[in-house]
This record gives C-alpha cells, sequence and structure tokens, in this order.
C-alpha cells in the first residue's frame, strides 16, 4: 500500500461502510464544516481504515472529486429515505450517480497461499465505490432504515445504525460522545446537587464509621 493510514483519525463504528464515509466530512452544513478527504492519501488511507482494500497507488484528484461526490450522492439519498415521503423523493442526479457506482465491479475475494481472505479489483477506486454505492441502496430499501438514529451529542448528531438488542443506543460511540455525556452529567450534578443526591450524601456520611 502505497498511502499511509495514520494520516487522519478516521471515525467509524455507524454500523455501515456507507455511513462511515459520510462522517468524512465532519460537521455537514455547519460553518466548521471540515473535510477528511483532501487529497488521495486521505481517501486512500480511509479505504485502509475501513477494511474494504489495499490500494497500491495512490488515487488520482480526480478520483478523490468524485468519491465526494458519492459521498454526497450517499448523504442525500439516506436524507431522503427517513423523511415523510421516502426514497422517491430524493433528486434524479444523487440517485443515477448512485446507481452508476453501482454498476461497476465491488471488491472481489481472493483466497492466497497462506490461506487468506483478501480483496482486489482491477480498478481499485472504482471497486471501492461501487461497494459503498451498494452499501446504501441495499440499506434504504431494507427494514433496517427504520434503525437510523442521529447521535444525541447536539454537537455531533452523526447518523449511526442502532442494531443493539434493545434499540436503545443514543451515542454515535461510547468513547467519544457517550463519555463526554457521562462527564458533563457528572459535572452538573456536582455543582447542582438535586435533593436526592443531597439526601444520597447525609445518608452515606451517617453510615461512615
Amino acid at each position: 500500500m502505497t498511502g499511509s493510514d495514520t494520516r487522519t483519525a478516521f471515525r467509524f463504528g455507524a454500523g455501515r461502510p456507507c455511513l462511515d464515509f459520510i462522517r468524512t466530512l465532519r460537521h455537514r452544513g455547519r460553518p466548521d464544516q471540515a473535510e477528511e478527504l483532501p487529497d488521495g492519501t486521505a481517501l486512500s488511507a480511509w479505504i485502509t481504515q475501513a477494511g474494504l482494500l489495499s490500494l497500491d497507488a495512490l488515487p488520482s484528484q480526480a478520483e478523490v472529486t468524485e468519491a465526494r461526490q458519492l459521498r454526497e450522492a450517499i448523504a442525500e439519498l439516506m436524507d431522503a429515505a427517513r423523511r415523510p415521503d421516502g426514497i422517491t423523493a430524493c433528486p434524479a442526479a444523487p440517485r443515477e450517480r448512485l446507481n452508476h457506482a453501482a454498476a461497476a465491479p465491488p471488491p472481489a475475494p481472493c483466497l492466497d497461499a497462506l490461506g487468506q481472505l483478501r480483496s482486489s479489483a482491477g480498478n481499485p477506486v472504482q471497486a471501492v465505490l461501487s461497494l459503498l454505492a451498494r452499501d446504501i441502496l441495499d440499506l434504504v430499501t431494507s427494514p433496517a432504515l427504520s434503525q437510523l438514529k442521529n447521535c444525541a451529542n447536539p454537537d455531533c448528531g452523526i447518523v449511526f445504525l442502532d442494531n443493539s438488542r434493545p434499540g436503545a443506543r443514543r451515542w454515535c460511540s461510547m468513547n467519544t460522545c457517550g463519555n463526554k455525556a457521562k462527564k458533563l452529567t457528572y459535572t452538573v450534578k456536582r455543582q447542582h446537587p438535586t435533593s436526592a443526591d443531597q439526601q444520597s450524601a447525609r445518608s452515606q456520611l451517617l453510615r461512615a464509621p
């Protein structure tokens, strides 16, 4: 692989590759919006960290542009699918872009001489984009669509797939937004204890030896 896979600490764990890909435009639609895929090195790193394929050469800038355009098409289709009118409300342009990308061959599984299963593709970037396009097309036409949620952190809002058994997941990640919320709750309770908290503290003092 040519590109470094440690240049950016990309965020994963949204539950589907297409949802993880959307996250590479951080703070979408906000004044502090930040592009995480500025060049071929970053795109190569994301593909590698996502475990989709190992690239032997860096993507061209044209391929980076194509990848970002597909990412926005994915976001647009997902947003439409979650609205009352559903996927039929998605404009033609993003739908056609996704259909075109999905028509390309995805990465093919290949068993090497050591018994390791790897993926290969004649056109690696096109293959990865095909995989991502197929993933969102499958997601928005499946029952899993109803499991999509936005992170409860108002400063985040990232979409994730809640496939937990009770369907009660609130955070995109407990290691980030979940822990932030727990720390904030703890701080607020310490600064502004409720009567129940005060009663609990008094009870603990009375029980102390």
